[in-house]
């Protein structure tokens, strides 16, 4: 699926590429539920059918990822609840290997994430994966979100790599459209993001489950 030949610098996802997105569908899907219905007094499926609609339409957008702005709309300590969940924070089966492999190459290996910065630093506390990365980049920097062609224009102005030499990995598929459309000539989303969901079937992108199908890195001595 890549040809490292043609490779120089590795963008990767986080959350449900090199993390599992079991997190955060949980979190999101049942444990802000349950305690947004403990502080009004609702069951969890009624307070699903309350935030549901509000998550929705936020889609895509940066307040979509911003913690202090669901802190602010839901009144609960967004962060707070995330360290109370954080045990179920885990890397994706052979991420790390992957990591260290590309440690040893001759690529950048930059992370870029819709994370906002205190979920970021959540995750890398958990993880210990920051050392494996030449720049850890939180969209919330830029003030829009992956989705938004304008940040992968402001992007390339920061970091100067070449899209045409760029393998980019992410479990997003509208994320990996705007890349595609940006100019960002290899592409690969995940299959598998969230271990306890099914795989996914019928997407838009070449698909891996594990980062074996694509090593090894043929000139990682170069």
């Amino acid at each position: 699926m890549v040809t490292w030949s043609l490779i120089d610098t590795v963008l990767l996802d986080m959350d449900g590429t090199l993390l599992d997105l079991h997190f955060d569908n949980h979190f999101w899907q049942q444990f802000v539920p349950q305690k947004y219905a403990e502080k009004h007094g609702l069951s969890v499926e009624e307070s699903q059918k309350q935030l549901f609609p509000r998550f929705k339409a936020q889609y895509g957008t940066l307040n979509w990822y911003c913690l202090d702005y669901w802190s602010q709309q839901l009144d609960l300590n967004i962060v707070a609840l995330k360290r109370e969940l954080q045990h179920l924070i885990r890397m994706r089966v052979d991420a790390l290997h992957f990591l260290q492999s590309l440690a040893n190459s001759n690529k950048q290996v930059w992370m870029v994430t819709n994370a906002h910065p205190h979920a970021l630093a959540l995750k890398l506390e958990r993880t210990a994966i920051a050392p494996y990365f030449q720049r850890i980049i939180s969209s919330h920097e830029f003030g829009k979100p992956k989705e938004f062609l304008q940040f992968w224009h402001e992007l390339q102005q920061y970091l100067h790599f070449d899209p045409r030499r760029t393998l980019f990995i992410d479990d997003s598929e509208a994320v990996l459209e705007t890349a595609q459309r940006f100019g960002i000539e290899h592409i690969l989303s995940i299959s598998h993001p969230d271990s306890l969901a099914p795989e996914r079937t019928g997407l838009k992108f070449p698909a891996i489950n594990q980062f074996a199908e694509i090593l090894p890195i043929e000139d990682m001595l170069c």
